[in-house]
């Protein structure tokens, strides 16, 4: 699992530039993010406005739209200001079901310069298919990805 982010690391370096778009960095995380990883079935972005998580850039099924602040496992990622490990959806009291194939779930709060600017959010079929290396593995690539694009968030808040 370590080898896999370590690549996915590498991948994220490759393909987000600091002078495009915020949006096209993005979308290109949530496609390596997608394409890269086993047994997911969503990989995306809830950006905060307004203290309100909305639908960003994604792969995988039509997914919700609006979130809450504290309301299903991003909201409550967002809220605490830190990654949330579920292995099953169905015990996590408040989950939004966007995709009923999903049975676990990480997110990880982006935050720059101690401001919360939305949540990395990836959706598997399989139970408890996340753990701590996942957890560290993305964790990493949302540095990367808030080192290469962070100032251009205002673009989108």
């Amino acid at each position: 699992m370590e080898k896999q982010y370590e690549l996915l690391a590498e991948q994220m370096e490759a393909v987000l530039e600091k002078s495009w778009p915020l949006l096209s960095n993005l979308s290109n995380t949530a496609s390596v993010l997608y394409y890269g990883l086993e047994k997911i079935n969503w990989a995306g972005f809830y950006l905060l406005q307004q203290d309100v998580l909305w639908l960003g850039p994604f792969c995988g099924r039509p997914a919700c739209v609006r979130i809450e602040m504290g309301k299903g496992v991003c909201g409550t990622a967002a809220q605490k200001r830190e990654t949330v490990v579920v292995k099953d959806v169905h015990a996590f009291p408040g989950h939004i079901a966007c995709d009923s194939a999903s049975q676990s779930e990480i997110v990880v709060p982006l935050l720059w310069e101690g401001k919360l600017l939305g949540v990395l959010d990836i959706d598997s079929p399989v139970k408890g298919r996340f753990d701590g290396k996942d957890r560290e593995g993305l964790e990493r690539i949302a540095g990367i990805l808030l080192r290469k694009a962070g100032g251009d968030w205002k673009e989108l808040i």
